[in-house]
């Protein structure tokens, strides 16, 4: 009878989980504390440092983002057919340290200046390194587990802590070293992190116990065209960032990749629900898809926070505390200093609910969650209106980041929960892939809004305009969901999930172990 090889390390845990959890723990928190350090300037570097205008400034901004999201869709194939995750992981890690260290070559400035070039290159460095990294590190997090182990949601609550530290951590410390000392400072800041990110993960190997290595080692050792066909897929991975490097410079094709890759992309995972899965696991795949869809409009509105409300921060705000205007780009912390403090609060609040047969379903959670994301821009708009001073005062969008961090904490660690719940393990990594190409198609939608609010001679109350139509619409859409959610859930069919041989348990058994563990993902 063959022996564990990992059996030992299995019996060492932190906190009842196994150590490689907090590997990932700690790499994916380098790696947010570089994306977010560089997401919180980068508006402000493409209008102040680039000169390019705001509607400009925010259509790149959202293709860029929507490409990184829709990225993993193809690292995420990649990694279930050939890399594994964890070799999909390193490389990358790699291309990312390279990405954001180009960005801290800023040149003189403007759209004529030879440095305008590298700073389109290390944009496509980050989005195809994040093809490779953000789909396949969550999955990560799940194959630590059993499908039905306890621990599974818990463990994607740690994971996002780490995500949202790290976030937290890059949005202050790159944001203020980048609006402070120079473009390059912060940049540079967020190189480092991600290099800190790639050795944390290169050391911990160990303790991954042997998770996410590909399914045929020998097909990768083959020879293919005089090379391994690893190698092969590793050299065409690099030649597609001169792919990106033209798409993110015309940002009309990514909404052409979006709109035609988004139907081929739902249509396969239908079809392959249809011919290949029984009746149970087909309709949770059906469940899935309608949360990944429910989820574009939440993500849309939420990614303002990093475009046309970041301006406005800029702009409008009396940014003052204490005496000390905060730099625009150090609010993008917001967000993770809430989770960090809310997750607990959400985590006790799901349980309380729980044991008394009162939590609220997943679908349920995603309509709350696309109502106050909603909500919390009729809040800004409601302050601004009512300020009799020129700017709007500082707490309404202490306020507005209140209120969309309890709607993505009763949306995206749901979503990342129940897209590895609700999948067979042959396609964990394409529903993650696609969990993410909504997020994509958000992004750019998000673009797109901000655009809406920096047109021609448009100024703050342009904006609230915007935010205005927005936000009600996201109201009326949430509640919609929610007269829906009970259908969706039956869909679910959480009473007759299997981990091989083994029930699941009840459908409220499984709502109870969700209730400490729905606290965020990222998607971020």
């Amino acid at each position: 009878m063959a022996t564990n090889p990992y059996a030992a390390e299995e019996q060492k845990t932190i906190l009842g989980h196994p150590r490689g959890l907090f590997v990932l723990f700690f790499a994916e928190m380098w790696e947010r504390f570089s994306y977010y350090g560089m997401r919180g300037l980068l508006i402000f570097y493409l209008v102040q440092h680039w000169m390019f205008s705001d509607s400009e400034a925010s259509v790149i901004y959202g293709a860029y983002t929507a490409l990184v999201y829709i990225a993993p869709v193809v690292g995420g194939y990649l990694a279930d057919r050939y890399l594994g995750q964890r070799k999909a992981v390193l490389f990358g890690a790699v291309l990312l340290t390279f990405g954001h260290f180009l960005m801290a070559f800023e040149g003189d400035g403007g759209q004529t200046a030879a440095e305008i070039n590298i700073f389109w290159l290390a944009l496509s460095f980050i989005i195809v390194g994040s093809g490779f990294l953000k789909a396949n590190i969550s999955v990560m997090v799940g194959q630590l587990y059993p499908r039905t182990d306890i621990r599974r949601d818990p463990a994607y609550t740690i994971f996002y802590m780490g995500i949202n530290t790290g976030a937290m951590l890059g949005s202050l410390i790159a944001g203020y070293l980048g609006q402070t000392y120079g473009w390059a400072w912060g940049f540079g800041a967020a190189g480092v992190g991600m290099l800190l990110g790639l050795v944390v993960f290169v050391i911990g190997k160990p303790l991954l116990m042997g998770r996410g290595e590909p399914r045929d080692p020998a097909r990768l050792a083959a020879p293919v065209v005089g090379i391994k066909f690893e190698w092969l897929l590793y050299v065409l991975s690099f030649l597609t960032v001169g792919l990106v490097w033209f798409m993110i410079q015309h940002q009309e094709l990514v909404g052409i990749l979006l709109g035609v890759a988004g139907a081929i992309l739902v249509l396969y995972v239908l079809l392959t629900a249809v011919f290949k899965l029984e009746r149970e696991e087909r309709n949770r795949i059906v469940a899935a898809l309608y949360l990944i869809v429910g989820s574009i409009l939440f993500w849309a509105l939420f990614e303002q926070a990093g475009a046309s409300l970041n301006l406005f921060t800029d702009r409008s705000v009396d940014r003052h505390i204490l005496g000390w205007e905060v730099p625009a780009s150090m609010f993008q912390s917001l967000n993770s200093m809430y989770i960090i403090a809310l997750a607990p609060l959400f985590a006790m609040l799901w349980l309380a609910l729980a044991k008394r047969g009162l939590e609220p379903s997943t679908p349920a959670k995603f309509a709350i969650g696309v109502v106050l994301v909603g909500a919390g821009f009729l809040a800004l708009v409601a302050g601004a209106h009512a300020s009799v001073a020129g700017a709007t005062p500082v707490i309404f969008i202490f306020l507005l980041y209140l209120i969309h961090t309890m709607g993505e904490l009763c949306l995206s660690p749901v979503g990342l929960s129940a897209m590895n719940r609700l999948t067979p393990a042959h396609m964990a990594s394409l529903i993650m892939g696609t969990w993410f190409f909504a997020s994509a198609t958000g992004n750019f939608a998000a673009g797109l809004i901000s655009a809406a609010t920096g047109g021609e001679g448009a100024g703050p109350e342009k904006v609230l305009e915007v935010y205005s139509n927005v936000g009600w619409l996201a109201v009326g859409v949430g509640v919609v969901m929610m007269v829906i959610a009970p259908l969706v859930k039956k869909l679910m069919h959480l009473d007759t999930l299997r981990d091989e041989d083994e029930l699941a348990g009840t459908a409220e058994l499984a709502e109870s172990q969700a209730a400490g563990m729905d606290v965020k993902h990222e998607t971020r």
